[in-house]
């Protein structure tokens, strides 16, 4: 019976070099498996500078978590450098021309949550504080409910945005003309290693002043660091609270809040996602 198979289907007896199990695995793999991909939305909308990989570029497509991305978060090596969730970002993006150190925080942040939901879904339950006893309880996030949160100019701030992607505004005190950028994944991990090595020298953290002297970009057209640092030592608190603002509202970012009733006082407030250590680690 199987002569006459192969003679209706044109066969040939194969040679011992030719094995025909190794002729049909090449054919067909049972367990080939490509891993879907989504476009996320990027709150920036492309606002990068021209020449760079995301230039009025609107979405950008990212595999779904696996395995390996796993692995990469639970690397002790990379938790320890705080490198883990940018190479798992690094992992998932499709254009390996784009590098999650050169996104903008908001476009990060996106991704971050597209991941998640790829990985463990969209309901995210952590613990949060009440704001206003301090007691612990929890919360569910839904991660679908994310709102993307434009970048915006301000009239009422004198908030205005620049053609290099940068945004202005004059301080209220001083009347100085400000120039500053939105922070990166770089800069942000900068000042992350920042706080660290103060904390490991026992020396006093500056986390806000450190970030005015990385997104100032000028002072009344004056870029010199050392202007722009001595202006920030000796920022008084209404110039530093109107640039807090600014860059509030200039900065694009995605925004996900869920109702909150605190169960020991019954305070009751809209709380945004907190991305606590539990975000990537739910069985922790």
């Amino acid at each position: 019976m199987s002569r006459n198979n192969q003679n209706r289907l044109g066969g040939n007896t194969p040679t011992p070099s030719e094995p025909p199990a190794q002729a049909t695995q090449k054919a067909f793999d049972p367990l080939s498996f490509v891993a879907p991909t989504e476009f996320v939305e990027l709150p920036s909308k492309g606002a990068y500078p021209v020449g760079h990989a995301l230039h009025n570029k609107e979405v950008l497509e990212i595999r779904f978590m696996t395995a390996k991305e796993e692995d990469i978060l639970s690397s002790q090596a990379l938790l320890k450098k705080g490198l883990a969730i940018e190479r798992m970002l690094d992992s998932l993006i499709v254009d390996k021309s784009v590098k999650a150190n050169d996104l903008l925080t908001g476009d990060r942040n996106a991704l971050v949550i597209a991941a998640r939901i790829s990985g463990y879904g969209a309901n995210y339950r952590t613990q949060v504080s009440c704001p206003a006893c301090g007691e612990r309880d929890n919360v569910n996030f839904d991660l679908n409910k994310a709102k993307i949160e434009d970048s915006k100019e301000n009239e009422t701030l004198g908030l205005v945005k620049l053609t290099n992607g940068n945004f202005s505004t004059t301080t209220p005190y001083s009347k100085f003309e400000i120039e500053f950028k939105l922070l990166t994944g770089k800069d942000e991990n900068f000042l992350a290693k920042l706080i660290m090595d103060k904390r490991k020298r026992k020396m006093r953290e500056t986390a806000l002043t450190d970030q005015f002297k990385i997104m100032i970009v000028s002072i009344e057209g004056h870029s010199d660091k050392s202007i722009i640092d001595r202006y920030v030592d000796n920022m008084p608190t209404m110039d530093s609270r109107h640039i807090k603002a600014c860059y509030k509202i200039a900065s694009p970012d995605v925004k996900i809040t869920e109702d909150f009733t605190c169960g020991s006082c019954s305070y009751q407030q809209e709380l945004e996602v907190p991305f606590n250590t539990d975000f990537f680690w739910p069985d922790r």
